[in-house]
């Protein structure tokens, strides 16, 4: 039965989404304040991460994370005149730093994370979008075999998901890849990984091929969703009322307005995320690297090496800081010191973040609403899986999937 659906938001969530609706024979609008591809989907590091099931709440975090905060080479970062506002949310948060609770986090993530690359490369058969995939390895960059120790917790969750790597060591380091300089001497290579070679216009040509399809894209600002006034959902935009039969709201971090809306208070908080690219650059690694000092990667794309990562808790509405930026601008220095390029461009944006670190996918109540945010740091990798998912509910398809941690009720009214 065809139905009329409404997708809130035009980023890779959103987009693919809008792409398997329309390949169950849906009829289907996207709705955009920006167009596709201009928000968060923008400025990932572009990495398909298939390993990217731990939680950065994991045992230890309590103790740790003061001291980053007050260490300039630490990849944790606040606004302070934000905290009063961030407190409630960092405290449930900071609760989930314990065992047992990462251990299920990973768990549930890994549903969603593992088989990125095919869900990718099955969002994109027939495609153009395609031609910006890259199946690659994913390089684990330490300065010593001692700092990979201190990361052991999370190399044993992720082998426990089946994500074993090789480790490299000493002069064979730069036989592997060159580009890294004297300060790394150990590498963690786990293989079966990919990236996109730009992230933005990959997701701008998603939305191209999705209009190829027949499908529309309207850009609005949505300032409501209805559910009470009719049979089917409203969305209120600022160029009036669309009606739809059913909705999926897929609008990153600017979902929790709306979800209040409809009833829901959902804890989630932007965790500000920045990058740098290095224009037309060379002496850079040969496949996206996580350089371990300072928790970002650097990702070989069209316009040259992305380097992007870093938290930085402060709002949707404060401008940049300039620490972060610093903080890359050494590291990335420190890690590949033959790295030459024309100039740098350098961007913030907001990863959606709940306290318990996983996604709100599922129908809210019985309102044709089905939720399709709060990713935090595997929008890109996790966003066409969740698309297949919530358009599989919409059009009445069973999945084989339990979407149950991920309920858009589990934090209550």
């Amino acid at each position: 039965m065809t139905k009329h659906v409404i997708v809130i938001g035009a980023g890779i969530v959103g987009v693919s989404a809008a792409i398997w609706l329309r390949r169950l024979g849906q009829d289907v609008t996207v709705v955009d304040r920006d167009g596709p591809g201009m928000g968060t989907s923008f400025g990932n590091a572009g990495l398909l991460a298939a390993c990217a099931m731990v939680p950065v709440t994991t045992p230890g975090l309590i103790t740790k994370a003061p001291k980053m905060l007050f260490d300039r080479d630490a990849p944790l970062f606040l606004r302070w005149s934000y905290l009063p506002k961030l407190a409630p949310w960092l405290v449930r948060y900071l609760m989930h730093a314990n065992d047992k609770d990462t251990r299920r986090i990973a768990s549930d993530l890994t549903e969603i994370t593992a088989d990125t690359v095919d869900q990718h490369f099955a969002l994109t058969e027939g495609l153009a979008a395609r031609s910006y995939l890259r199946k690659s390895d994913y390089v684990f960059a330490y300065s010593d075999w001692a700092e990979f120790e201190k990361d052991r917790y999370t190399w044993d969750l992720r082998r426990d998901h089946g994500f074993v790597p090789t480790l490299i060591e000493g002069p064979e380091v730069h036989e592997f890849d060159p580009s890294f300089g004297p300060k790394i001497s150990c590498l963690a290579v786990v293989k079966d990984h990919g990236f996109v070679t730009d992230p933005g216009s990959y997701v701008a040509a998603l939305a191209q091929d999705f209009q190829n399809m027949g499908g529309k894209i309207v850009k609005a600002t949505v300032e409501d969703i209805d559910t009470q006034s009719g049979p089917v959902p409203k969305v209120i935009t600022s160029l009036g009322p669309l009606e739809a039969d059913s909705v999926v709201l897929a609008s990153g971090a600017w979902s929790k307005s709306l979800m209040t809306r409809l009833g829901l208070n959902v804890p989630l908080e932007s965790e500000r995320g920045y990058h740098i690219v290095m224009k037309n650059a060379t002496g850079g690694p040969r496949a996206p690297s996580m350089i371990s000092s300072g928790k970002f990667v650097a990702t070989p794309m069209q316009m040259g090496l992305r380097c992007a990562g870093i938290v930085e808790l402060g709002g949707l509405d404060a401008g940049p800081s300039e620490a972060p930026f610093g903080l890359l601008r050494r590291k990335i220095a420190e890690a590949f010191p033959q790295l030459e390029f024309d100039h740098e461009e350098t961007w913030m944006g907001h990863r959606p973040a709940t306290t318990d670190s996983l996604p709100l996918i599922g129908q809210i109540r019985q309102t044709g609403v089905f939720t399709a945010f709060g990713h935090q740091h595997v929008g890109l990798t996790a966003g066409p899986k969740t698309g297949r998912l919530v358009a599989g509910l919409i059009a009445g398809q069973p999945t084989n999937q339990n979407l149950t941690p991920f309920s858009p009720h589990r934090f209550g009214s």
